[in-house]
């Protein structure tokens, strides 16, 4: 039986976020924004819905007096993530459940 996926993770960007993040665990909005080759609006929209949904925090600061934008996981943003992948591969798997 298939498993339902997390909504917030179907988004292709979405799920480009959270990868990135689960590999480096935090990264600044302009290395998101190269890694996912999204623009800076549709990127700003989808972290903001990430962080809303309790995924990751942002954290604005200023880096040589440029304003900087942090991007971190959250355990409930890891946990999800983690459930995504094992509920995405029941899919794979059909056979053997």
């Amino acid at each position: 039986m298939y498993k339902e996926l997390d909504p917030m993770l179907l988004s292709q960007l979405r799920l480009a976020i959270m990868s990135y993040l689960m590999v480096v665990r935090e990264a600044e909005f302009n290395a998101l924004r190269e890694e996912t080759a999204a623009s800076a609006g549709n990127l700003s929209a989808q972290i903001s819905k990430l962080q809303e949904a309790g995924y990751i925090v942002v954290e604005k600061t200023y880096k040589n007096n440029y304003p900087l934008t942090l991007c971190k996981l959250t355990p409930r943003g890891i946990e999800a993530f983690e459930a995504f992948y094992v509920d995405l591969k029941t899919y794979f798997n059909q056979d053997q459940v």
